[in-house]
């Protein structure tokens, strides 16, 4: 990930616009928040994966947040000094999880990058942005002034979802034809129930918001005796849903595993899902943790798919899913197409903390990169990701109408005849409720 996104990083958050009062914060905020960044710090000290945190003064660098910290006039922009402090790592699995807002905002439209630019994806129905004319194709010159890439994508994300959640987003536009705008688009804002239950696991709220998405489901499509394909939101398999896939894959020539969208998951559901697709054991990398060098071996399993197999990734597939498509290309055992995967693929714990007092506790978390993976080459794809065999990305016009030429390509590659317009068709996009 290019650094030069780390200096406009708090920029970013403070010419967001504010919620709640802006007077100041009180001895006590300051505190509060310094005693989040004390506990996280002390963690990360303990925990992290590179003992020489990849040469960054993890100490002074805490003094300084300290510093900035205090000389902060509103609770947004302390935390968001506590969110730089770690995004100085410059790792992708290291990052900050603020208290919980008691609303939940819900913007109405998706982005991607595809390729080396950002474009609208999706738009729900009776949005405000639907309202206000966005469509799947458009390309995203910038939301709330800031151009995005894929230098400074995930945190643009991160800062609009997680860290300072907004009421609305200032978006350029450039349409099909070529016209530029600018666009105010609302979020729907749903106030939360307010809890005082003194402790609060972050990381399972996080879980219940993700679960609320139908498509993190797997899902498959049997085209013919010749194709099965399936497209696999996470790796968060068990042995069971494994052999499922697997059986089904068995009755066909040839195997798509579509990987867009999918950022990833558990190690040992990478495990499963590789010893199904060889009949020996396959070395994965080396997992490598701040005491130890420890191989990551999938093991064979009983019965698995041997017929041809297309991986398909795109720029949000991460982690787990970008070292399966790297596997597949450095054993040769199929093809990988689409777009460059993420470059996140670092594995990390989750912690949670509280600050404040008993009868007003305060709760946050962080994640703390424990182990990076090297692969068989000697190479990791922490900021690099995967490039497929073959570069294939929707045009403006393929989002606009629903096509899906990619998946298209993909059965092509394997001698099945399969449209654009019937691909695009296969997984209809299922918003949360």
């Amino acid at each position: 990930m290019a650094v030069v996104f780390l200096v406009p990083f708090v920029a970013l958050i403070g010419l967001l616009a504010a919620r709640g009062s802006t007077q100041g914060m009180s001895n006590y905020e300051h505190d509060l928040v310094k005693d989040m960044l004390r506990q996280i710090a002390a963690d990360i000290r303990k925990h992290y994966y590179d003992p020489k945190f990849h040469g960054l003064d993890w100490d002074a660098k805490v003094q300084e947040t300290m510093h900035k910290i205090d000389q902060s006039q509103e609770m947004n922009m302390a935390l968001a000094h506590v969110a730089a402090a770690l995004d100085a790592f410059d790792d992708s699995h290291t990052f900050f999880f603020p208290p919980p807002r008691p609303y939940r905002d819900d913007y109405g439209w998706q982005w991607q990058m595809i390729g080396d630019r950002c474009y609208v994806i999706r738009v729900h129905p009776q949005s405000d942005a639907e309202t206000k004319g966005l469509k799947p194709g458009e390309e995203v010159l910038a939301i709330n002034g800031y151009a995005p890439d894929r230098s400074n994508f995930w945190k643009m994300e991160y800062v609009f979802n997680t860290l300072r959640p907004q009421s609305g987003l200032r978006v350029s536009l450039r349409d099909l034809a070529g016209s530029q705008r600018k666009v105010d688009v609302a979020a729907k804002v749903t106030e939360l129930k307010r809890t005082f239950v003194p402790w609060f696991d972050v990381w399972e709220s996080v879980r219940a918001a993700e679960n609320e998405h139908e498509w993190l489901r797997g899902r498959t499509v049997e085209v013919s005796d010749e194709l099965m394909i399936h497209k696999l939101p996470r790796f968060l398999l068990s042995d069971a849903d494994v052999n499922g896939i697997i059986t089904k894959a068995r009755k066909h020539k040839a195997l798509i595993l579509d990987l867009r969208g999918n950022t990833g998951g558990a190690v040992d559901s990478l495990q499963l899902l590789v010893g199904s697709m060889f009949g020996h054991d396959v070395k994965i990398g080396d997992r490598v943790g701040r005491e130890a060098k420890t191989p990551m071996v999938a093991k064979a399993r009983h019965d698995p798919f041997t017929g041809k197999l297309v991986v398909i990734v795109d720029s949000i597939s991460a982690s787990g899913a970008e070292l399966f498509a790297r596997v597949v290309q450095i054993e040769k055992r199929g093809l990988v197409i689409g777009d460059r995967s993420s470059g996140k693929v670092m594995e990390a714990r989750h912690y949670n903390y509280r600050g404040g007092t008993s009868v007003a506790p305060v709760v946050f978390g962080a994640s703390i990169t424990d182990a990076d993976t090297i692969m068989t080459d000697g190479k990791s794809l922490e900021h690099a990701g995967v490039v497929p065999d073959e570069v294939v990305l929707p045009t403006a016009t393929d989002l606009a109408s629903g096509r899906d030429p990619v998946l298209a390509r993909a059965a092509e590659m394997l001698g099945v005849k399969l449209t654009p317009e019937e691909a695009g068709k296969m997984f209809p996009y299922q918003w949360p409720k």
